[in-house]
């Protein structure tokens, strides 16, 4: 049986990770506090996948992300995907030498089509997130880009179709109107996903508990759940969490914690804290 995947994503902007509601972002804490305040020694036991995320809404340091994706890695070991800003082969490339496994793109996939196929070529489909951020308007759904503020003209099932037939590895599919909300995700997405298209599913945007999660998840069409939550699976949030998720016999992978990462050493760099 495929296994199905928990996600955490954590956003960054300008050194700090930043909790988002309607893509408005507020500062959370450095990297000294989420350590304080996650235990990664044992969320890495917890989560399947990490996705780190650059959402500054000013000119973005790849070089200081950077930095925090390799303050990740030494402390985590699942997979990390990262991305936010990627515009040229040197960015992906940049991110992939700082410990990322894969890389998520979204405003590429409309602005530079070459580019996706440039990477989907360099480094394969399994290396690439597609995502896709959402906004419901009456009875229809925009695709949004550019951190949500330009609107494409085009539908939102065409859209996921053309990227997916690029050979995206995966879609990371995000509802505006619930991110940060806590209230749920709007499953109403997965219905702009033809049911031909094999791409796998992150579902991502609202989930704030455990139900939420199993809700997703539960759902044939659905891969993997994320939620970028920070204060609502604080502490043994999302230990707590995936217990409950396969306690309801969802298929997700099991194992023991055969190991402690000491982080706060490395977490206190002049490097990162610069």
């Amino acid at each position: 049986m495929v296994k199905k995947r928990l996600i955490f994503t954590l956003l960054y902007d300008e050194g700090y990770f930043m909790l988002s509601r309607n893509f408005r972002l507020q500062k959370v804490g450095d990297l000294q506090w989420l350590n304080k305040h996650y235990n990664f020694q044992r969320i890495a036991f917890s989560i399947d996948e990490l996705i780190m995320l650059d959402v500054s809404r000013k000119e973005k340091n790849l070089e200081r992300f950077c930095e925090h994706i390799k303050a990740m890695t030494y402390g985590c070991f699942v997979p990390i995907a990262s991305g936010g800003g990627i515009r040229q082969a040197s960015d992906a490339k940049a991110l992939l030498n700082s410990g990322a496994d894969k890389i998520v793109i979204n405003t590429v996939l409309y602005d530079d089509t070459n580019l996706v196929k440039e990477l989907i070529s360099t480094y394969g489909s399994q290396c690439i997130i597609g995502s896709i951020d959402l906004k419901k308007k009456a009875d229809s759904f925009s695709v949004m880009v550019k951190n949500g503020i330009q609107e494409l003209k085009i539908s939102a099932s065409d859209y996921i179709k053309n990227i997916c037939n690029f050979g995206i590895g995966e879609i990371y599919l995000n509802s505006i109107d619930k991110d940060g909300t806590g209230q749920g995700y709007l499953l109403e997405t997965l219905e702009l996903v033809d049911e031909n298209i094999k791409t796998p599913i992150i579902l991502a945007g609202g989930a704030g508990n455990h139900h939420h999660l199993l809700e997703g998840i539960r759902l044939k069409r659905v891969d993997a759940v994320a939620t970028a939550n920070l204060f609502n699976f604080i502490g043994n949030g999302l230990p707590l969490a995936r217990e409950a998720l396969i306690a309801e016999n969802i298929a997700l992978a099991e194992w023991s914690q055969a190991r402690e990462i000491k982080l706060k050493d490395y977490f206190s760099q002049d490097s990162i804290n610069a």
